[in-house]
């Protein structure tokens, strides 16, 4: 049998020596795939919401409400919204620098994702000594030389219990996060500049009106300082004329201070000089932006950028408990290198000057004072602190969805009342004029009636602005423009879940400066 066994041995040793060669690379494959993660399971927490929105009508289906698929260029139709939004996108310095956020935490999780993997390095040594004769062991001084040239792989950890991938995973999760916020910069942005926008054409309306009522209230006061001149009216009469002049003239002043700080603000916001003279016609309400039907279910919330974030801040916190959960096991590690080394230079590349090391490594805190339990109750502490944080999102959230549905119910019904309001006092102040005209009233009813016209009529416009300004907060509050819906990215970002089955945020590009 002994024989039989040798004679075997000897027929397939070929076969047998390129198996053992390859044995040690089969296992450490084999170890590898069979790594584990001590991450507990990622579950989605519930939205601590109602299903539905209050101040809405009867629910319609998701794909007729979803405002992330309608794009701000799309939502907003008004050319010079569309760009000065585009302006902002380009040149805002908070956008700046949530982009540059975004392009770190990418660096970080390449960094994480590049300790999965051996690091090999070349080196090359020259190493010259000298023996004093009394300790060389033959009675004279030796001088040697050593030459070395190698590759090597620096310490590299073996990841058995996953706690290098459970770190890349919460790396990715934090970029992506950051990408997320980047999106909620954007879409704040946009909301803010068209608001600051909508509210720059309410001061132009308002200015129109207080200027069309100085001129005429400056010709009524010629027309009754002639009378007064003729003996006609009396003194009273003509300065009351002069006071209406005047507080007109006061609120212009007033509407044109108002106007110069806004366009200030909506300066800063678009990063660069903006070029928006003052407009002397009425804003079409229904050509600055489309309108979103009511219905819209609270699950779309899980759409906004903000609550992404959240979400993948989440994910972060659940990888992180892995990597604090596998401290508790061994940590093994791999050195070695592979090269030539000979005592002189010419022989470093011929003859047998192979060389090579390897050193495995196994290490294990036996006593720390409890430091991995603690950072263990401190990565589930954390976990703890972002689902607390995700469904305040998410409530917060909703309350601005609410709000802004309350807002454009009422805010509409406010619209008609102060327009009816408005005829009502023009009505009023032409009859008052009429009764002064025939001597039937003192100037007095006349003075009350149209300050009180010219009031209606500015608050008019402040709502319609207010009602617009709704329908802008709606839209961002559902997560609009398109932001939280990007393409897969470049790198190995794109393969990782997203929430809620969404597709991975694609990685920021650098803005351009001006």
């Amino acid at each position: 049998m002994t024989r039989r066994l040798t004679a075997h041995g000897r027929n397939n040793a070929p076969g047998a020596r390129v198996a053992a060669r390859h044995l040690p690379l089969a296992v450490l494959v084999a170890m590898l795939a069979g790594c584990v993660s001590l991450a507990p399971n990622y579950e989605q927490p519930p939205l601590p919401v109602p299903t539905t929105f209050p101040e809405t009508e009867a629910p319609q289906s998701a794909s007729a409400l979803n405002a992330t698929a309608i794009g701000w260029k799309d939502y907003f139709t008004d050319p010079t919204l569309q760009g000065l939004i585009a302006e902002a996108l380009e040149y805002n310095r908070d956008l700046q620098l949530a982009i540059q956020r975004v392009e770190e935490a990418r660096a970080i999780y390449g960094i994480r994702r590049a300790d999965q993997f051996p690091t090999l390095g070349v080196e090359a040594d020259l190493a010259r000594s000298r023996v004093p004769a009394g300790l060389s062991g033959v009675g004279r001084p030796m001088t040697g030389s050593q030459y070395q040239a190698g590759i090597g792989i620096a310490t590299w950890e073996l990841d058995f219990w996953g706690r290098v991938a459970n770190l890349k995973e919460a790396a990715l999760q934090n970029y992506l996060a950051t990408d997320a916020a980047r999106q909620a910069v954007t879409l704040t942005l946009v909301e803010q500049v068209a608001n600051s926008y909508l509210s720059l054409r309410e001061l132009d309306e308002r200015i129109m009106l207080a200027q069309a009522t100085i001129a005429s209230r400056e010709k009524s006061y010629r027309i009754f300082k002639r009378r007064y001149e003729v003996g006609a009216i009396s003194k009273l009469d003509l300065k009351q004329v002069e006071t209406l002049w005047r507080q007109a003239v006061a609120l212009g002043a007033q509407l044109q201070q108002e106007r110069a700080t806004r366009l200030n603000a909506l300066q800063l916001l678009v990063g660069k000089p903006v070029d928006l003279p003052h407009e002397d016609v009425r804003l079409d309400d229904a050509a600055v932006m489309r309108d979103l039907p009511a219905g819209l279910p609270s699950d779309l919330l899980t759409n906004r950028p903000d609550i992404v974030a959240a979400e993948y801040q989440l994910r972060a916190a659940n990888a992180n408990i892995g990597a604090a959960r596998a401290e508790f096991f061994p940590k093994i590690t791999l050195t070695g290198s592979f090269g030539t080394a000979s005592a002189q230079l010419s022989d470093l590349f011929t003859g047998p000057s192979r060389a090579w090391s390897f050193g495995p490594g196994i290490s294990l805190p036996i006593f720390d004072m409890g430091r991995r339990e603690s950072n263990l109750e401190a990565a589930k502490a954390q976990r703890d602190q972002a689902v607390t944080s995700y469904e305040k999102a998410v409530q917060s959230a909703f309350r601005d969805v609410a709000d802004a549905l309350a807002a454009r119910q009422w805010l509409a019904e406010q619209v008609d009342t102060l327009r009816a309001t408005v005829d009502a006092q023009a009505e009023r102040a032409r009859l008052a004029q009429l009764r002064y005209d025939h001597g039937a009233s003192p100037f007095l009813e006349v003075l009350d009636a149209q300050r009180d016209l010219l009031v209606v009529q500015q608050q008019l416009v402040e709502t319609r602005r207010a009602l617009l300004s709704s329908r802008v907060s709606l839209y961002a509050a559902l997560g609009g423009g398109g932001f939280a819906t990007s393409a897969q990215t470049q790198t190995t970002a794109a393969t990782a879940p997203a929430p809620n089955g969404a597709s991975a945020p694609a990685p920021a590009s650098a803005p351009k400066k001006p």
